[in-house]
Formats: structure tokens, C-alpha cells, sequence
């Protein structure tokens, strides 16, 4: 009996709506629209996209404007509607207006979502996020989100007093996720704010960025939790045994995380900071919760974890001043005068580029009587290590090289005398 009356209301519902004249006349609306939409756009959406390219310096509202820009065809096939909707409204039945209302509703739906959710900057997950909550918005739309909701609903099992459906799954993660997401997004905006103080140092501006974001992403999952409803305490024990099953599983992750924060407390190490750890040598791009980002000189980015910034030792190049002491070996004839070979090593280095001659002066002492040679050490200044320190003896010695050249100062070679204390004959043979 139920089911015959239903049947009996859809098909009065079809022949009142659907295969009503008016109904027709709804779609040639739309048509004309679209049609007209999609001409408009295509003659303004290049010249505005154009000078919106012209926009620098943020990425996030350059990436919403031309989202905007390519979908106007959306944008006047909704004003248009809303025009043929307000005058129908003024001169018909609300049945002979039903299927323009209703594609209003959801056209401007679509534009309006599919710009925002360009705000996300995977192209999967924007386009994910759009479809999910459009429909929605279509369910609504069509007033069909009574039936789904009570169908997702009716999906349910029971743990102890908790009864947990999948509309209220469901419910929780898209609330979550949304805001998470918000919390993200507000934590950057507040963090380029942050990184904008001269007034802090680098190392209290990454914590306070740190701390602000896990805060807002803490407080957005609460939020999620007691909006949906789940009440906390009946999950208390099971919470209990994930939570120490996943503290084993995350030891290293946590201890990652807690160096993090000893880190940047002890101010040990900053972005910008020219660094060695191991065989590591490059200077720190950024401080995450779980590694630090190091840039060596060859363009390779390594991942290094916190915790070995606090086992290992390491060697900060500028931790407490940019300046660096470098020493070049170098050995010169026995038949140099070595207090001029000192002058000119000390003038040489004087005059390369990257030795900071305001800072101290360069040295340069006789250090040995090599078998072969008077031994040099020349010692000199640079103000920036994180440009590499290999180039910087390279110039300083092909500059003594040129210099000794000029003054007729030679760099010998290695001798070796052999003496033979068994006289040796050499007898050569003559083929017949």
C-alpha cells in the first residue's frame, strides 16, 4: 500500500512539474543563458586574466583571482537566472519557476565553490573538496538530503554506549578536515606575520609559528570532536590503548619533535646558519617539527632529523659571528727570501675579493724546512662561509701562483737522491 501511494505521488509530481509546459519554457531559459554565458566569457575572461597575472608577492590570492577569472561563463549564467528568477517570481506560480530556482541554486553553488576551493594547492584534493561539497549543495538543492542522511544514519553499530553510524563518521571527518584546514590556513597568514618582525630573532620566529600552528590544529580538533557530538569519555579506555600503542610506534617521531623544540629554545642553530654535521656541510634553508632542511653547495637538500643536531656534534660556521678563519699551505724554493715570499702571500690574499680585510689582517708565517721546500701557512678572513669555503682557497692560491710567477718565486717539486753504496756496472748488449 505504501509503495503505490509513493509511486502514485511521483507520477502526479511528473506530470505537474516535468511535463508541464512551463517546464519547457524553464529549459529554453537556461539554454539561452548558457549560450550567452559562455559568448560573454570567452570575449573577457583573456584581457582579464591578463592584467591579473600582473599581480606579485601572493600566490594564494593570484591562484583565487584567476580561478575567478575562468569561470565567469558561471558567474553571468547565474546573474542571468537570478533576472529570469525574479521575473517569474513577480509574474507566476512558485511551480512554474521550480527548475530555474533550482538551477540558480546550484550554478551559483558550483561557481562560488569552485573558487574558494582553489585555495587548496593540490589540484586532487581541490577538485575532491568542489565535487563533495557541491553535491551536498545539489542534495539540498533537490531536497533529497532528508532521505541520504537518514539512510547514512541507519548505517550504525554500537561500541558499549557509543553509537557510531556513518553519517556521523562522516560528519566528523569532513568537519575535521574543513577545520584543520581553516586552522592551516589561519597558522600561515599569522606566520608570514611573524616572520615579517624585525624585532625577534629567527630562531623565536619559527617557535612561535611552531607553537601557533599545532595550537589552532589542537583546538580545531576539539572543536570537531564536540561538534559532532562523540562523547569522549565512553571512548576514554579505547583512546587509552591506541594511544600507548601508538606512542611505541612513534618514539622517534616524538623525540624528533621534542629536539625540535630544544633547538630552537637553545638557539643553537637558525635558517641561514652555515652548519656541519658529519660529512654534511651546507647552510640550514629551514627548521620543521620533525627535521631540519640543509642546502649544500652541489644544490642537495638534505633531510637531516633534530635529534642528531642533539647527539651528533656540529659545527656552526656562524653561530656567535659570519667570520672565518681559513689557512692555505704552500711551499716555495730554498733559494726564496721568505720574508718576501710572507709580503707577497700577505698582499696576494689582500687582494681577493671575498677576504675581509676590514675585519683582521692576514698572516702568513714560515711553519717548516721541508725536504723540499720552505713551508707556508697563510691565514685570512671570510665574512660569508655559506658560499663555500673550497672556492674561496681556490682563488687565494691561483692568485699566489700568478704572484710568484711575476716575482720570479719558484714552488719546486719533490726531489729524491738515491745512493748506491754497492758500485753498480752497466753492461749494454750488441746484437750481431
Amino acid at each position: 500500500m505504501y509503495v503505490r501511494q509513493t509511486i502514485d505521488a511521483f507520477e502526479q509530481w511528473f506530470r505537474t512539474f516535468v511535463m508541464s509546459e512551463w517546464t519547457f519554457y524553464q529549459f529554453g531559459f537556461i539554454a539561452v543563458g548558457y549560450v550567452a554565458a559562455s559568448f560573454l566569457a570567452s570575449r573577457t575572461e583573456p584581457a582579464l586574466e591578463s592584467k591579473a597575472r600582473r599581480i606579485k608577492g601572493n600566490p594564494d590570492l593570484l591562484r583565487v583571482i584567476i580561478a575567478f577569472m575562468r569561470r565567469l561563463k558561471w558567474l553571468f549564467l547565474a546573474v542571468w537566472l537570478w533576472l529570469v528568477n525574479v521575473i517569474l517570481t513577480q509574474n507566476t506560480w512558485p511551480s512554474q519557476r521550480w527548475l530555474v530556482s533550482t538551477a540558480l541554486t546550484l550554478t551559483a553553488a558550483w561557481f562560488i565553490i569552485s573558487v574558494l576551493t582553489k585555495i587548496i594547492r593540490n589540484p586532487a584534493l581541490s577538485r575532491i573538496v568542489a565535487i563533495f561539497s557541491w553535491g551536498y549543495v545539489a542534495l539540498y538543492a533537490l531536497r533529497l538530503d532528508d532521505p541520504v542522511f537518514s539512510a547514512l544514519d541507519g548505517l550504525a553499530v554500537n561500541l558499549g554506549a557509543v553509537r557510531l553510524s556513518l553519517l556521523l563518521v562522516l560528519k566528523a571527518a569532513v568537519l575535521a578536515v574543513a577545520l584543520v584546514w581553516i586552522a592551516v590556513l589561519i597558522g600561515n597568514v599569522l606566520s608570514h606575520w611573524v616572520q615579517r618582525s624585525g624585532d625577534l630573532s629567527p630562531s623565536i620566529k619559527v617557535l612561535i609559528s611552531k607553537f601557533i600552528k599545532i595550537g589552532l590544529i589542537m583546538i580545531a580538533g576539539a572543536i570537531a570532536l564536540s561538534a559532532t557530538g562523540i562523547d569522549l569519555t565512553a571512548l576514554t579506555v579505547f583512546s587509552g590503548a591506541v594511544g600507548v600503542g601508538i606512542g611505541f610506534g612513534l618514539q622517534k617521531v616524538v623525540s624528533n619533535f621534542i629536539s625540535g623544540i630544544i633547538i630552537l629554545l637553545d638557539k643553537s642553530i637558525k635558517p641561514g646558519d652555515t652548519i656541519t654535521l658529519g660529512d654534511t656541510f651546507g647552510s640550514i634553508r629551514d627548521l620543521r617539527s620533525r627535521f631540519v632542511s640543509v642546502i649544500t653547495r652541489d644544490g642537495k637538500e638534505y633531510l637531516i632529523p633534530n635529534e642528531d643536531f642533539i647527539s651528533q656534534q656540529v659545527v656552526n660556521w656562524s653561530f656567535s659571528s659570519d667570520y672565518v678563519r681559513i689557512d692555505v699551505d704552500f711551499g716555495t724554493a730554498y733559494d726564496s727570501d721568505p720574508h718576501e715570499v710572507a709580503r707577497i702571500a700577505i698582499a696576494t690574499a689582500s687582494s681577493v675579493d671575498r677576504v675581509a680585510n676590514e675585519y683582521k689582517a692576514q698572516v702568513c708565517w714560515l711553519t717548516c724546512f721541508g725536504a723540499s721546500s720552505l713551508d707556508f701557512r697563510l691565514r685570512f678572513w671570510i665574512s660569508d662561509p655559506a658560499n663555500g669555503l673550497t672556492n674561496v682557497r681556490g682563488q687565494v692560491l691561483m692568485a699566489l701562483w700568478d704572484a710568484f710567477k711575476e716575482a720570479g718565486v719558484s714552488i719546486p717539486f719533490p726531489h729524491r737522491e738515491i745512493i748506491m753504496r754497492t758500485p753498480v756496472e752497466i753492461k749494454q748488449s750488441r746484437e750481431d
